[in-house]
């Protein structure tokens, strides 16, 4: 698992997003993290826990624009 340091302002969907590039592993963030669980506006310097999540392929998507 990764680690990541919050900076002032930063929310879980925010984070979700920044990381992942979508907000619906918001969930995923909050249950590694489980003494931050009732933050919703983090300050600086906080250490999350990243699980590691498995981005699906799309397929939808032509091949030389689907992640590799």
């Amino acid at each position: 698992m990764n680690t990541y340091i919050t900076i002032q302002g930063d929310t879980w969907d925010g984070i979700s997003f920044k990381l992942f590039g979508t907000d619906k592993h918001m969930p995923d963030l909050i249950q590694a993290n489980p003494d931050h669980n009732s933050t919703v506006i983090f300050s600086a310097d906080i250490r999350l826990t990243i699980p590691t999540i498995e981005v699906a392929t799309s397929f939808t998507l032509p091949p030389w624009k689907r992640e590799s």
